[in-house]
Parts: structure tokens; C-alpha cells; sequence
């Protein structure tokens, strides 16, 4: 069992048997992260290119690129990798079974930083691991200072990864799709979802979705929206409480920002991981109206 990782400042309540994490300890400050940087179990994460990681970083942080943290697969382009591979990849970012990780966005690309931290929830990270949000530039518009210093390499320790029901596949989405209890929401731009602009063939929308596009949970600086405009937009999609949400877009890679924004209002998520990728490769049925239905 992990042991407690015990943040004052941030009542982050992480023994394990903790109640589902909350906003609170879901999303930190630059404020926060400055005050903690320095804290040995916190492992923090750079979302980015190479490129942008060696021209500023906050210090001490860890460059996961699109290499890391996410594998392709016949007819998918981005899929949580097997447990083995995640372990031994989680390993050498540092990260061991006492750790806390913060991830945060080089860009304003915010489905980057959910993605990752959507990997470590699967991993068994879920309640261990925080967005820094606003990412890089909230981190620079409060002044903290970046390094261009990368830092020395740090093995970390883990157990066996206890691999987490976050991953739904199509069979999952067609028997719950209409289910009581259960909303398929579907994060892509709008155009997708009513078919008004195709990406792939036969696109629209998989029957019984609800359309709540990614771009919705964050404001224009990157940084989360309320939680009172949240649970706004997931009753808009008619979620209801208690409902589990089911969202997919894409390939696997938007639908992790409202996912990640599910959590922060203590709605329970899954992904379908491949996604309308995988959707229109099985040949299912699509919906091209668009008016977001079920």
C-alpha cells in the first residue's frame, strides 16, 4: 500500500482508502507548486516538446513528450500502454509508490496535461496526481522563476501498477450508451459531432451521445473552470447526479479534459480510449444530426 502523503497547505488527503481526490487536491496554484517544488515525494511533469522544455521549464520538472505515457495501435493512434510498459515509463520519470505528480501544459494545449493525467489515474495515480493550472504561463505570469537545467535522472521504485477501470471499449459503449444511469458525452468541437465537417468517413456522432466540446471546461487562459460552471455544462449534457460519464472523441486525446473535469465535480468517468477512431473502423453507426440528443 502507498503510504500517506500528507501536504498541509493543500489538505491533500492521499492515504490510500481516501475518499475519491477533490478540486482541492485535483488542481494547485503556481502559488502552491512554488511553496512545494522543493518537496521530496513531488514528481512534476513538463508536457511538451524538447524544443520548449529546453528553452524554460519550472524547476526540477520531468519532459513527457508524446513518446511517453501513450502507445499507437493497428487502427488507433493514442492508447494507455500495458502495464509493464506504463510501470517501467513511470519508473523512469521518477516516479515511485510514495510519489505525488503535478503535471502541467508547455502549451495552451490543455487535453495534453489531462491525457497524462488520465494515464496516471489508470496507473492508480488518480488521487495522487494534480494539475498546475493555468500550466507554464500562469507559472510565468506569477513570476516564478524556469530553469534550462535539465534535472539528474531518478529511477523510481514501483509495485505491480494496480491498473484502474477507466478504459471502456465499443461493446462497453454500445450496452451503455442509453442506459439509465449511465451519459455517453461526446468532446469534440461541434461541427464533428453534427457531421457538419468530416475527419473521418461516416462521421458524426455515436448514437446517444451528448455533444459538451473539451474547449468548454477551460477558460481562455488554460485554466479550469469553476465548479459551478462545470456541473453547469455536464447538465446541459443531462447528466444527472449520480450518473457515470462515458466520453469519448477523436482518438482519445480531448475526451481527457472532460474526464479530468468530471472528477473535479465528483462525477465518475471512463474513456473510451479508442474512440471515434475506433468507432468508424468497426463499421458502427453514426448520427449526423446535430442536435445533441439521446
Amino acid at each position: 500500500m502507498r503510504k500517506p502523503l500528507l501536504i498541509a497547505a493543500a489538505a491533500l488527503l492521499l492515504a490510500t482508502g481516501a475518499k475519491a481526490a477533490t478540486r482541492d487536491q485535483l488542481v494547485v496554484t503556481p502559488a502552491w507548486l512554488a511553496a512545494h517544488g522543493g518537496d521530496k515525494t513531488l514528481v512534476i511533469l513538463h508536457v511538451g516538446s524538447e524544443a520548449g522544455y529546453k528553452s524554460g521549464h519550472i524547476p526540477g520538472a520531468r519532459l513527457v513528450d508524446s513518446k511517453l505515457l501513450q502507445v499507437s495501435q493497428p487502427n488507433l493512434s493514442v492508447e494507455v500502454p500495458p502495464p509493464e510498459m506504463l510501470q517501467k515509463q513511470l519508473e523512469s520519470l521518477g516516479v515511485s509508490d510514495g510519489s505525488h505528480i503535478i503535471v502541467y501544459n508547455e502549451s495552451d494545449e490543455f487535453q495534453r496535461a489531462t491525457r497524462v493525467l488520465f494515464t496516471l489515474d489508470v496507473a492508480g495515480f488518480g488521487d495522487h496526481s494534480s494539475l498546475l493550472d493555468g500550466g507554464l504561463a500562469e507559472w510565468k505570469k506569477a513570476g516564478h522563476a524556469v530553469s534550462t537545467e535539465t534535472p539528474a535522472s531518478v529511477q523510481g521504485h514501483l509495485s505491480p501498477l494496480r491498473i484502474q477501470p477507466r478504459v471502456v471499449d465499443a461493446g462497453f459503449v454500445q450496452s451503455h450508451a442509453t442506459a439509465p444511469g449511465y451519459d455517453l458525452i461526446d468532446a469534440r468541437a461541434a461541427v464533428f459531432y453534427g457531421g457538419l465537417i468530416a475527419k473521418m468517413s461516416g462521421d458524426g456522432h455515436i448514437p446517444g451521445a451528448r455533444s459538451l466540446p473539451y474547449t468548454s471546461v477551460y477558460d481562455s487562459d488554460g485554466r479550469l473552470k469553476s465548479a459551478a460552471e462545470l456541473k453547469a455544462l455536464f447538465a446541459g449534457a443531462g447528466v444527472k447526479p449520480g450518473d457515470h460519464v462515458v466520453a469519448y472523441c477523436q482518438v482519445g486525446g480531448q475526451s481527457s479534459a472532460v474526464v479530468f473535469a468530471a472528477r473535479t465535480v465528483g462525477i465518475e468517468p471512463q474513456l473510451y480510449d479508442g474512440s471515434f477512431q475506433d468507432w468508424t473502423a468497426r463499421k458502427l453507426p453514426v448520427e449526423t444530426s446535430n442536435t445533441p440528443g439521446k
